[in-house]
């Protein structure tokens, strides 16, 4: 520890002192215009740092009025530059590098830098916080386990625990928000009284409990984080006992990447950044568990690799963090699509058609009420429903790029028409019989040729195409994961030819019908326009173009909703921009569901045309949209969203109707049941009257109806019913005729509450 803090002191002062005594720049350095939070701040020097940013936005903030109220948060511990996260104490120019915009020392007004500042709650920030408490982990490992080896247990030999060194930490990511683990970060290291060890000690609970206490300890302590680029010399030598960080710095730190090492307390480790001021922003810690983990890296031979001891830890900016985290965990677990799938008889898999759902009557219902629900506002919003083949030849692939792009993703079949009536109007005579065709992944090849089958005039535009039809992806065996990765799915896919001019009214109506149908469902969204990417087709003044119009339109639609919508810089597709929709769930998770993309490339590769107001051909624009995206994934989404429960509407259970007693009541049940059936068109069962009362209520609610309704001699005798719901609410005697209008009137409204909650 001491021989790091001290090269890493050296250093700084060293290049300290090379900053103050070199010669000053004979021009002045760049200068850009920075943007944050929507309003233009004056030109920046680019050698200040974010940090000095802030400064300036808040001072522009204390000026302006309507800055104010658009105004930074209050404890930011990032910075987003132009879509790339950076650390507060990054200089601009770094930032600007990492982000890929170039700085212009004549005219500022040419580059202008959107810099928006991110509180540790924002997931850019809290994703950096995760990444500092990985290196308060880190620091926690090596001070216990080298420290106190007794801890290590019965596996470290007694006669050799004292000679035991350093633990070799490894990598310390933080994990993905979405991803299985639900966030946090991890942190691997070796340890072993003997060097030429293949798997490391394991650590006991008391080790784990050590570390915890620890890692608590650092973050009270407020230790910053302090950045420092060194040549690679330097840090071989400082990380000379750790095979690890040596492989690292040999191998996966590129040759013309900058090695950057960053100091908190005691602690340096190898790392690219960026992370939050100090550990103090880290208010509630937990090590979570520990496992095996494989190192195997890339281009080592395998009597090399070694099993290292992967440490998991969480980590909030606020005391509840932590606590409110394990209980949305768990309450994830029991929501999980899967199970509640089986429970309540939906769906299941079996493994004569891997990755393929096979969907159950109750099931199908949902599914079914889906895509009712999208055709209904297709009807509305001027879509026309299409359908197409199955199977194509390779020819449409070879055409669409996807051949050359997408073909190891492709179910792929040989032969096909073989013996066909060569008389027949579907035969062709190039010997197809016998060649390559490929299930396909997507609708947008079928629907340009679909296009193509005619001849359009501007007049015709804007051209909607939706399409339902089942789409298959050869997903390798190991991504598959129920309902939301499978080989197998149909997606309310659809396609708009329109004119340039056209593009922007046509992304201001998707918006919005993104925005009514998760607002019926009950999720927030955010959107992030993707851009050019380094590797593109087409014209960059279309591309420019392109982009503007987008802006446009979110900026329009994001001022009527009054939310934001963030730049994700180069990570468009290689054919067009795009806006991707991602929707927060009940126990607050991201799932990216909705895409809206702009596409150049494949009206050209299949010649499409219309004729423009002057009888000149053009290039018509193509808009792939999806709203709900996979419509088996989007059941999952909502099935884990709902936790079982869902709205009437969508419900696979809507009504039961329970008599008192099975054989002086079923007769009226059954004549109840009808009636509703007829004038609600809902799902409405009869419980069997074989058992008693409470025991039918309680299996009700179980598999979740909506409406448990009871009759008796009393509801007989007065046309009615008691109500209840399946969270054991009794809401007492309804009469059928007000109860058929209120049902009628919740299934319309698509309501995701009660009826009867709005009356109680």
């Amino acid at each position: 520890w001491a021989r790091r803090v001290e090269m890493f002191e050296e250093e700084r002062v060293m290049l300290a002192k090379e900053k103050e005594l070199s010669s000053p720049p004979v021009e002045e350095p760049g200068h850009v215009a920075v943007r944050s939070h929507g309003h233009l701040c004056r030109r920046v020097g680019v050698d200040n740092t974010l940090q000095d940013v802030l400064a300036l936005v808040r001072f522009t903030q204390q000026r302006d009025e309507q800055a104010q109220a658009d105004g930074v948060v209050d404890e930011p511990v990032a910075a987003v530059v132009n879509g790339r996260v950076c650390d507060l104490q990054s200089p601009l120019s770094l930032a600007c590098s990492l982000a890929s915009v170039s700085a212009s020392d004549s005219d500022s007004d040419e580059v202008v830098v959107d810099v928006q500042f991110v509180d540790a709650w924002h997931p850019a920030g809290l994703s950096v916080l995760w990444h500092s408490a990985a290196h308060v982990l880190g620091q926690a490992m090596e001070f216990v386990l080298h420290s106190d080896p007794q801890l290590l247990g019965e596996e470290a030999p007694a006669d050799k625990v004292a000679a035991l060194a350093m633990p070799w930490l490894c990598d310390g990511p933080a994990l993905d928000a979405d991803g299985p683990a639900g966030g946090g970060f991890y942190y691997d290291a070796f340890w072993a009284a003997d060097a030429k060890a293949t798997a490391s000690l394991t650590a006991s609970e008391a080790v784990l409990k050590r570390i915890n206490k620890t890692a608590q300890l650092i973050a009270k302590e407020k230790q910053p984080f302090e950045r420092l680029q060194v040549s690679r010399h330097m840090a071989l030598d400082m990380f000379h006992y750790n095979p690890f960080k040596q492989h690292i710095l040999r191998e996966v730190i590129a040759p013309d990447e900058p090695v950057t090492l960053y100091r908190c307390g005691p602690f340096v480790d190898l790392c690219r950044g960026p992370h939050v001021p100090h550990t103090g922003v880290i208010k509630s810690f937990d090590v979570l568990r520990s496992s095996s983990a494989l190192w195997q890296p890339e281009g080592v031979d395998a009597k090399h690799h070694k099993s290292v001891q992967r440490i998991y830890g969480i980590a909030f900016p606020d005391k509840g963090g932590v606590r409110e985290w394990k209980r949305l965990r768990a309450e994830a677990a029991k929501r999980d699509h899967r199970a509640l799938g089986k429970k309540h008889k939906l769906f299941y898999f079996n493994d004569v058609s891997p990755g393929s759902a096979f969907f159950l009557p109750h099931g199908t219902r949902v599914y079914n009420r889906l895509v009712d629900h999208i055709r209904a506002e297709y009807a509305k919003r001027g879509y026309d429903e299409v359908r197409t083949p199955l199977l194509y030849h390779n020819d449409l692939w070879k055409q669409s790029g996807h051949w050359e792009h997408y073909r190891d993703n492709m179910f792929l079949v040989t032969g096909g028409a073989a013996g066909a009536d060569k008389g027949c109007e579907h035969h062709d005579d190039h010997g197809r019989e016998s060649s390559e065709f490929g299930l396909k992944p997507m609708n947008c090849p079928g629907h340009c040729v679909l296009y193509a089958a005619h001849s359009h005039s501007y007049r015709d535009l804007p051209i909607r195409m939706a399409d339902f039809s089942p789409l298959h992806r050869n997903e390798l065996s190991g991504a598959l994961s129920g309902l939301t990765r499978v080989r197998r799915f149909a997606q309310d896919d659809a396609h708009i030819f329109c004119t340039p001019s056209q593009v922007e009214d046509e992304i201001r109506n998707s918006l919005a019908f993104v925005r009514d149908t998760y607002e019926l469902f009950g999720f927030d969204f955010s959107l992030k326009l993707s851009t050019r990417p380094d590797e593109f087709v087409g014209d960059v003044e279309l591309w420019n173009e392109a982009e503007d119009a987008l802006r446009s339109a979110l900026d329009d639609f994001c001022g009527e909703m009054q939310c934001e919508w963030e730049l994700n810089p180069a990570d468009g597709a290689f054919y067009g921009p795009k806006v991707d929709v991602t929707v927060r769930d009940a126990l607050r998770r991201q799932h990216q569901c909705a895409t809206i993309q702009l596409d150049f490339q494949l009206p050209r590769r299949f010649d499409l045309k219309y004729v423009d107001a002057n009888g000149e051909m053009r290039t018509p624009v193509m808009i792939h949209r999806a709203i709900l995206g996979s419509v088996e994934r989007m059941m999952a989404i909502l099935l884990e969203h709902y936790g079982g429960k869902w709205p009437l509407w969508l419900s696979p259970r809507q009504v039961i109707v329970c008599p008192v007693s099975g054989d002086a009541h079923s007769a009226a049940a059954n004549e109840i049941a009808e009636r509703l059936r007829s004038e609600t068109g809902l799902f409405v069962d009869v419980g069997a009257g074989t058992t008693t009362l409470n025991k039918a209520i309680r299996s009700a609610q179980l598999d979740q109806y909506n409406y448990i309704l009871v009759v008796g001699d009393e509801e007989i005798a007065t046309s009615t019913v008691n109500v209840r719901t399946r969270d054991n609410v009794v809401h007492g005697t309804v009469s059928v005729d007000d109860l058929v209008s209120r049902l009628v009137d919740e299934v319309a409204t698509k309501s995701i509450t009660s009826t009867f909650a709005h009356s109680d």
